[in-house]
C-alpha cells in the first residue's frame, strides 16, 4: 500500500541521489548531464526510473496535440525536475505543480544543480492526492 511515509522515504533515497551527482562533478554542468548522472545514481538504487515521460495535455476534455515531457519519474509516484541554472525563479515552481495537477501525481521535487548546497535550492511540492493517502 502507498503511504506518505513510503513517498517520503522515497524522496529521501531520491533526495540522497542527487546530493550523490552533485558530490561527485559538483556544480556548472548542463542539465543534460547532471539528468543522465542522476538516473544512473537512481537505478543504483534500484529505483523504477523513467526519463522524459510525456504527459498527455487534456483541455476540457480533448487531448490537444502539445506534448509536455517529465524530466524525472521514479516508481510511477514522484517528478523530479531539474535544473543547472544560476537563479531559481517562481517559473519553475509553477510548472511543476502543473505537471503535478496534469499527471495526477502525489508529490514532485524540484532540484537545482548549479549550486553550493543542493537542500537549500530543492523545492518540494505535494498534492491534494498526497493529503488523501493514509499516512501509515
Amino acid at each position: 500500500m502507498i503511504t506518505q511515509k513510503y513517498i517520503n522515504q522515497l524522496s529521501y533515497q531520491i533526495i540522497g541521489a542527487a546530493m550523490d551527482v552533485h558530490r561527485q562533478i559538483g556544480p556548472g554542468l548542463l542539465e543534460s548531464v547532471y539528468e543522465e548522472c542522476f538516473i544512473e545514481e537512481l537505478k543504483m538504487k534500484n529505483l523504477q526510473v523513467i526519463a522524459q515521460q510525456k504527459v498527455p495535455l487534456i483541455y476540457r476534455g480533448k487531448a490537444l496535440k502539445t506534448e509536455l515531457r517529465l524530466d524525472v519519474l521514479v516508481n510511477y509516484l514522484i517528478i523530479v525536475e531539474l535544473k543547472a541554472v544560476e537563479v531559481m525563479i517562481p517559473l519553475f515552481k509553477a510548472q511543476l505543480l502543473s505537471y503535478l495537477k496534469l499527471s495526477g501525481k502525489p508529490k514532485g521535487l524540484l532540484i537545482n544543480f548549479n549550486c553550493e548546497n543542493i537542500r537549500e535550492q530543492m523545492t518540494s511540492l505535494v498534492t491534494e492526492n498526497f493529503a488523501k493517502l493514509p499516512k501509515e
